[in-house]
C-alpha cells in the first residue's frame, strides 16, 4: 500500500510540475524585401497568466507577444514569465531573404561594433557617473495638451491639497479646456506639489510665453518617495552616456585652443579678410581661391545633419543643448584651423598643377620628420582607407539615400522611381566631378553660398514672425542648458546632446577638410588655416543655431515623436506654408554638394593608396557614381550606418597626428603673425588706390 500511494504521488508530481511549464511557439515572419521589417509572435501555454515578455529589441513592451521591426539575419532573445515567477528564454531569427535584407544583416553586428568603440563611455565604465538616467518626480500636464492646437487651459479646482500623497490614478484637480471641464488624475504614485493656486492659466497658446517655453503645459509635480530610473518599453534602464568619439573631438579642440592662444576668436576677423579674397595672389600655387575651397569644405559638411540632426538634438535635450552645441562648434574652429594648416604645409603639386594633400600627407611626412615613420605611415594609410569607405557610404549612399527619401515625401510622384533618381543624380555629380577641384570648386562656391542664404533668410523670417518669443526662447535655451529637468538627462545629458551634434556635423577633427584646402592658392600654410576655422563658425554657430531657433521659437521643440526633418520642415511651415518644398530642394542641394565635395576627398584618399595616375582617378570616379545610384535605389540600413561611422573614425588617426604636430603649426603661426603685422604678405591693392596711383 505505501509503494502504491508514494508511486501515485510521484506521477501527481510530475504532473504538477509539467502543468507549470511554460510552452512558447513562435511565429517568425518576414514579409517583403524592404529590410528591418521582420516580426516575431509568440504564443504562450501553461504556467500561470498573465505573462510578461522580456525582449532583447527594446522597443517593445513588456506586455507585448509581438515583437516586429526586426533586422533580418539577426538573433532576437525573449524571457517569457508568468505570474509565478516561472519563465523560460527563447532566441529567434527571421531568415533574410532579399540580397539587401543579407547586406543589412551582415553589417549590423559589424555595426554593433563599431558602435561599441565609437560609443563607449569611458567615464561610467570607470565608476566616475551612473549613466542610468533617474527621476525623482513627475511632472503632471493639463489634460488632452496639445503643443500644436490652439486651447487655453484653466487651474479650476484643486482636489487633493499641496503636500498630500497620491496614488496613481487618483483625481487631483479640475481644469478647465476652452471653458469644458476635465478630471485630471495623478501619473505616479508620491507628494503632490502645486505650480499654480486655483483660477490661474496653466497654459494659453496665444500667449508667446507658454508656447516657448518648455514645460509650460504642467501644473502639477508628483515626488517619487524614491528617485526611480526612466525605463525602456522592454524594460531596460535608460542610460545618457558621455561616448568616447565626442570626447576625443572635443578634448582635441579645446587643447588646440589653449595650445594656439584662442586662436578661433581672434583670428576671425583675419580669417573674413582672407576669404574675401584681400590676401588672394594669383600667382600662388594651387588650384582654387581660398574662398572656394572654403566653399567646397562647408559644402562637405553643412547638409542633413544641420537640419534633421539639430532637430534630434533638440528633441533629445531641450532648448539648453543649443548653447552647448554653439560652444562645441566654437573649439571645432581650432581644430579646423591646425589640420588645414598641415595639409597645405605637406601637400605635393604634379608637374601638370594638381595637388595632392591632406592628412595622408601630413600624417606620413609630417610623423616621419620626427623619426616616427613606421607609425606615420600606418595613421596614413589607415586615415586613406576610412576616407574611402566614407566617401562611398556617408559622403555619398547615406546622402543620395536620404535626399530621394526627403523629395520623395514632398513630391509623391518619386515614390518607388529611386533607381531613375539615383541615375539622374549620378550623371549630374559626374558632369561636377569629371573636371576635378577647379570644377568642383566654381560649382560648390555658387550653389553653397545661394543654398545657405536660402536657408537662412528662411530661418530670420521664422524667426522674425515670432520676434516677440525672443525672450521666452533665450531663457528656455539658458535654462535648459544649466538646469534641465532629469527627464533630459540633467546637465550632462544635454552638455553630450549639444556637444554630440555639433562634433557629427561640422566635422571638425575629422581631418576631410584638409583635403579641400590643401589644393588652395597660397603661399602661407596658416593663411589656408585661418580660412578653415570659419567652416564650424557657419556650420554650427550659424546654420545649426538657426535650425535650433526656429524650433524653439515656433515651439516645435517640445513636439515628441516626429522625425528630425518632418520637425523641422513642419516648424518652417507654420509660418512660410510652401517653405517645406524650398527646404526639400534645399536639402537636395545639400545633400548634392556634400556628395561632390566627398567625391574629391574619396580620390585623393584612392589615388594615395593606388597611385596618382588619371587611370586611377577615372576608376574611382566610375565607382563614386555607381554608388550613388545604389543609395538612391535601396535602402541598405547597417550599411549606410557603418560608413557614415567610418566619417567619425577618420578621426582617430588624424587627431593623433595632429597632437605631435601642433608645436610645428604655434611655430609656423607666430612666423605668420609677424609676417602679416610687418605687411610682407602679398595683398591686393585697393581699386581706389590703384586709380589714385595711376
Amino acid at each position: 500500500m505505501r509503494k502504491y500511494l508514494l508511486s501515485m504521488f510521484f506521477l501527481f508530481s510530475i504532473f504538477g510540475l509539467s502543468a507549470q511549464e511554460l510552452d512558447v511557439k513562435a511565429k517568425v515572419g518576414n514579409p517583403s524585401n524592404v529590410i528591418n521589417n521582420g516580426f516575431i509572435e509568440l504564443d504562450v501555454t501553461g504556467g500561470t497568466p498573465p505573462y510578461q515578455y522580456k525582449w532583447s529589441n527594446q522597443g517593445t513592451s513588456l506586455e507585448s507577444n509581438r515583437t516586429e521591426g526586426l533586422t533580418e539575419g539577426i538573433p532576437y532573445s525573449v524571457v517569457v514569465s508568468d505570474s509565478e515567477g516561472n519563465s523560460v528564454e527563447k532566441t529567434y531569427t527571421v531568415d533574410a531573404e532579399a540580397i539587401t535584407e543579407h547586406f543589412n544583416g551582415t553589417f549590423a553586428p559589424i555595426v554593433a561594433s563599431m558602435g561599441s568603440v565609437l560609443f563607449w563611455d569611458p567615464f561610467s565604465a570607470i565608476g566616475v557617473y551612473d549613466p542610468i538616467v533617474y527621476a525623482d518626480l513627475k511632472r503632471v500636464e493639463a489634460p488632452e495638451w496639445d503643443p500644436q492646437e490652439t486651447s487655453k487651459f484653466v487651474l479650476k479646482e484643486w482636489k487633493i491639497a499641496e503636500g498630500e500623497h497620491v496614488n496613481e490614478g487618483d483625481p487631483i484637480a479640475t481644469v478647465s479646456k476652452n471653458g469644458e471641464d476635465i478630471v485630471a488624475y495623478a501619473n505616479a504614485k508620491g507628494t503632490l506639489k502645486h505650480f499654480l493656486d486655483e483660477g490661474e492659466v496653466i497654459y494659453n497658446s496665444e500667449n508667446k510665453k507658454d508656447v516657448i517655453e518648455q514645460g509650460a503645459q504642467y501644473f502639477a509635480s508628483i515626488t517619487y518617495d524614491e528617485p526611480i530610473p526612466l525605463l525602456h518599453p522592454n524594460g531596460d534602464p535608460q542610460q545618457k552616456n558621455i561616448p568616447f568619439i565626442v570626447v576625443w573631438l572635443v578634448f582635441g579642440a579645446l587643447f588646440f585652443t589653449l595650445r594656439l592662444g584662442f586662436i578661433n576668436i581672434r583670428g576671425f576677423r583675419h580669417s573674413l579678410q582672407l576669404a574675401k579674397g584681400k590676401f588672394d595672389d594669383p600667382n600662388a600655387p594651387g588650384q582654387v581661391t581660398h574662398f572656394q575651397a572654403l566653399a567646397t569644405a562647408v559644402s562637405g559638411t553643412v547638409g542633413l545633419g544641420n537640419i534633421a540632426g539639430v532637430a534630434v538634438a533638440v528633441s533629445l535635450g531641450g532648448a539648453g543643448a543649443t548653447m552647448w552645441m554653439i560652444l562645441a562648434g566654437l573649439l571645432g574652429m581650432s581644430s579646423k584651423f591646425v589640420e588645414c594648416t598641415l595639409g597645405v604645409k605637406y601637400r605635393f603639386i604634379n608637374s601638370e598643377g594638381r595637388v595632392f594633400g591632406g592628412p595622408m600627407n601630413y600624417l606620413r611626412y609630417g610623423l616621419e620628420k620626427r623619426n616616427k615613420r613606421g607609425l606615420g605611415k600606418f595613421l596614413a594609410g589607415f586615415f586613406a582607407i576610412l576616407a574611402i569607405g566614407a566617401s562611398f557610404g556617408g559622403g555619398n549612399m547615406f546622402q543620395a539615400n536620404q535626399s530621394f527619401s526627403i523629395l520623395a515625401g514632398e513630391f509623391p510622384m518619386l515614390a518607388g522611381n529611386g533607381f531613375w533618381f539615383g541615375i539622374v543624380v549620378a550623371i549630374l555629380v559626374g558632369i561636377v566631378i569629371i573636371g576635378g577641384i577647379s570644377s568642383i570648386a566654381k560649382v560648390t562656391g555658387k550653389i553653397v553660398p545661394i543654398m545657405a542664404a536660402v536657408y537662412v533668410i528662411g530661418a530670420l523670417v521664422v524667426i522674425g514672425v515670432n520676434f516677440g518669443n525672443i525672450g521666452p526662447a533665450f531663457s528656455a535655451i539658458w535654462d535648459g542648458a544649466f538646469s534641465p529637468s532629469a527627464l533630459k538627462g540633467g546637465v550632462i545629458g544635454v552638455l553630450i546632446v549639444g556637444f554630440q551634434r555639433a562634433a557629427f556635423s561640422n566635422e571638425a577633427g575629422v581631418g576631410s577638410a584638409a583635403i579641400a584646402h590643401s589644393a588652395a592658392k597660397t603661399n602661407h600654410p596658416p593663411s589656408e588655416g585661418f580660412v578653415a576655422l570659419l567652416e564650424p563658425f557657419i556650420d554650427t554657430v550659424v546654420v545649426c543655431t538657426l535650425t535650433a531657433l526656429v524650433l524653439i521659437f515656433t515651439g516645435m521643440h517640445e513636439v515628441e515623436g516626429v522625425g528630425g526633418v518632418e520637425l523641422t520642415s513642419t516648424a518652417f511651415g507654420s509660418v512660410i506654408s510652401w517653405f517645406p518644398y524650398v527646404l526639400a530642394t534645399a536639402v537636395f542641394l545639400f545633400a548634392f554638394s556634400t556628395m561632390i565635395s566627398w567625391s574629391y576627398y574619396g580620390m585623393r584618399a584612392w589615388t594615395y593608396l593606388f597611385g596618382k595616375s588619371k587611370r586611377n582617378e577615372i576608376a574611382y570616379k566610375v565607382l563614386f557614381l555607381v554608388f550613388v545610384v545604389i543609395g538612391a535605389s535601396v535602402s541598405l540600413g547597417a550599411v549606410l550606418d557603418f560608413s557614415d561611422m567610418m566619417i567619425l573614425a577618420m578621426s582617430f588617426p588624424n587627431i593623433i597626428g595632429l597632437y605631435f604636430m601642433i608645436g610645428e603649426v604655434s611655430t609656423d603661426l607666430k612666423e605668420y603673425t609677424h609676417r602679416l603685422k610687418a605687411g610682407e604678405l602679398f595683398k591686393k591693392t585697393e581699386p581706389k588706390k590703384a586709380e589714385a596711383a595711376s
